[in-house]
C-alpha cells in the first residue's frame, strides 16, 4: 500500500490527506505564531505568496500529494519538524514583536563570531541529517521508515538552506 498510488477518496488517500493537512497546518500555525506579518519568514516564496495564496497553494499540494503515500510521508515528516522548529522560538518572536526580534537577532549576529554561528548551524543540521541517513541506510527503499528518513534529511536541508539564506541577506544588509 505505502509505495502505491492511492485512489481518490479511498481510506488510504483520506488518511494521507488528513495527515498532510495536519502537518501543513502545524507549519502554518507555528509560522503565524512566530511572524503574523511574515516579516521573519525565511522562505521568500512563502513570504511573497502571503497567507491566503500560500494557504491555497498548500491545500492544492496536499490534495495532489495524498495520492502517493511515500511522498506524502516525506512531506509530513519534514513539515512537522519545521513546525516544531518554528514553535521553539515562536513565543520569543511573538512576545518581542517581529521588528524588535529582528533587531535583537541582528545585534546578536553582529556580536557573534561568524565561524562559531556557522559551525553551530552545521552541527544542528548535520546531526539531524544523520538520524535521517540512518533510517535510509537501515530500511528498505519502499518502506515508511525510508520515507521518514528522507523527510528528516529534507528538514535538515530546509533548515540549513533557509537559515543560510536569511543569514546571507542579513550580512548583506549589515554591510
Amino acid at each position: 500500500m505505502t509505495g502505491d498510488f492511492l485512489p481518490f477518496a479511498s481510506r488510504g488517500y483520506c488518511a494521507m490527506l488528513a495527515l498532510l493537512v495536519f502537518a501543513r497546518g502545524m507549519d502554518f500555525l507555528s509560522t503565524w505564531l512566530a511572524t503574523p506579518h511574515l516579516m521573519l519568514e525565511g522562505n521568500p516564496l512563502a513570504k511573497k505568496l502571503g497567507w491566503k495564496l500560500g494557504g491555497l497553494v498548500n491545500a492544492v499540494l496536499c490534495v495532489v500529494f495524498a495520492f502517493w503515500p511515500l511522498t506524502a510521508i516525506i512531506i509530513i515528516t519534514a513539515g512537522l519538524l519545521v513546525a516544531a522548529h518554528n514553535f521553539h522560538s515562536a513565543w520569543l518572536m511573538r512576545s518581542m514583536g517581529e521588528e524588535a526580534y529582528r533587531q535583537w537577532f541582528t545585534e546578536q549576529i553582529a556580536q557573534a563570531r561568524f565561524p562559531l554561528y556557522l559551525a553551530c548551524l552545521l552541527g544542528e543540521t548535520a546531526l539531524t541529517g544523520l538520524v535521517g541517513a540512518a533510517l535510509l541506510c537501515f530500511s528498505g527503499a519502499e518502506s515508511v521508515p525510508f520515507a521518514i528518513g528522507l523527510g528528516i534529511l529534507a528538514y535538515a536541508a530546509i533548515v540549513l538552506f533557509y537559515t543560510s539564506l536569511s543569514l546571507w541577506r542579513l550580512r548583506r544588509r549589515m554591510g
